[in-house]
């Protein structure tokens, strides 16, 4: 019998730019993909949402998803709906929140079809979801979770392993051995050490190929700095009668910003009277899942966040609006607040209402706290925009705006470096999700400190995993 082929890697998304992953692993006897996420951003990248796979959905074998955020799962009813019938192998937290993603995700893309429908916006005609309810319903069925840390059997040969990844609840990072031995290491987002809820992330063991994140790949956090502006930013904008919003994905990045204002509501720096909103039906599911995680002492969380229990993660007295009719009535609303909202990047739902009526006012206050994609509104916001544009118009930007994208879950450069130097040196590591001067940054740094090989991949471009 001849010897089987070295496997081909595909890179069909995340390369160069922070949204999309997709990677594809072809094999003599087994296609996976590696996330199935969505393209978000400058119009260019959202229509290759629209675009054919480089191979037939229904030829691929199983998905392997590494967390539940939307550029990493968002595509996975697409997939279904163009014929993949595989197991969709994850952790079990993130087979929970990819489900709470999905469904917003489904229910987003038709209100906005719906909405660009009766006020003329789109170019399309009629405007149409990329894909529905019932897509969504499909996915779940395939959804097979797997245990975080024991190894499973894909297809006959191929084998993977999952690892806590730090990033989100549920994240891991993963490590496929192919039927010709070689191995995969795909890291998904790498959580940061100083996650205030999450354990760091494992260390990496080695593999013989790394698809390596660098979104923060020439970026340092400071976490110190970052937790001193957000409190100062809040306090100045109450002070003046003033509103701050913040921007914040549903999943993770919400119960870090609650569990912030938990700690600011106990030192007296977020006065009792002044409310906190969270408006995001998504966001609110997502909380109940962590909620969950804690009840149950999930490995993943810290002792101390364990200790304290739901008060970690519940800035008391804070108000959930779940209806429409609720988020409504936050806007009626007029004083001194805080408002919790999703999109993190607000490239859609609830938060643009908000920022729709809040940005004129400069008393009021918009507070980045994740990186803000090339593309997006938070980009164009942090990048000093006079003028946002949203439902087919603009609307001026007087609010001040605060950059703190510290509070990010991903590992920044020097802790990417340090996750990996214990390691043996790969064949090829190669950057992925991260724009083109953090993936070329962390390359270079790579080089010269490890001593690897270290490139960043070119869209659609195929090479051997050896």
């Amino acid at each position: 019998m001849s010897p089987a082929r070295p496997a081909l890697l595909r890179f069909l998304g995340g390369v160069r730019t922070v949204t999309g992953s997709k990677f594809l692993v072809e094999s003599d006897h087994a296609r996976i993909l590696v996330d199935c996420g969505l393209f978000q951003g400058f119009a260019d990248l959202r229509h290759r949402n629209w675009e054919k796979l480089a191979c037939d959905a229904a030829d691929i074998h199983a998905v392997v998803v590494t967390h539940a955020h939307l550029d990493h799962c968002g595509y996975l009813p697409r997939l279904v709906r163009h014929g993949f019938r595989g197991p969709v192998l994850t952790s079990t937290h993130t087979a929970r929140l990819a489900e709470i993603v999905l469904r917003d995700s489904a229910r987003l893309q038709r209100e906005a079809a719906q909405h660009a429908n009766e006020h003329g916006w789109s170019k399309h005609r009629p405007a149409r979801p990329l894909y529905d309810d019932t897509d969504v319903e499909n996915t779940v069925k395939f959804f097979d979770p797997v245990p975080v840390g024991s190894e499973v059997e894909i297809i006959a040969g191929t084998r993977l392993m999952l690892h806590h990844g730090g990033h989100i609840l549920g994240s891991a990072w993963a490590h496929l051995t192919l039927e010709d031995g070689h191995t995969l290491a795909v890291s998904g987002d790498l959580g940061r050490p100083g996650h205030p809820l999450l354990l760091p992330p494992e260390p990496f063991s080695g593999a013989d190929v790394l698809l390596m994140e660098s979104t923060y790949g020439d970026r340092r956090h400071d976490q110190e700095t970052a937790q001193r502006e957000f409190a100062s930013v809040i306090t100045r904008t109450l002070s003046r009668g003033g509103t701050v919003v913040i921007p914040a994905f549903a999943i993770d990045r919400t119960e870090v910003v609650l569990h912030e204002l938990a700690g600011l509501r106990r030192e007296g720096v977020l006065p009792r009277h002044v409310p906190v909103y969270v408006d995001s039906p998504m966001a609110l599911a997502a909380l109940d899942v962590y909620r969950d995680a804690l009840g149950s002492r999930s490995p993943e969380l810290r002792p101390e966040i364990l200790d304290r229990g739901a008060t970690a993660i519940s800035p008391e007295p804070f108000l959930a609006a779940r209806t429409v009719q609720e988020s409504i009535d936050i806007n009626s609303t007029t004083g001194p607040a805080v408002i919790v909202s999703s999109a993190g990047m607000a490239t859609g739902g609830r938060v643009l209402h908000h920022l729709h009526r809040l940005l004129p006012d400069s008393r009021n206050a918009v507070v980045i706290v994740g990186f803000a994609a090339a593309g997006t509104r938070a980009r164009d916001l942090v990048d000093g925009a006079r003028a946002l544009k949203m439902f087919g118009g603009y609307v001026p930007v007087r609010a001040e705006v605060a950059d703190v994208p510290h509070f990010s879950a991903h590992a920044d450069a020097d802790q990417i470096i340090d996750w990996l130097r214990d390691a043996p040196a790969p064949h090829t590591t190669y950057l992925v999700h991260g724009e083109e001067t953090a993936a070329a940054t962390l390359r270079d740094r790579i080089d010269r400190e490890l001593g690897w090989t270290a490139v960043v991949p070119k869209s659609g471009e195929a090479v051997l995993i050896r």
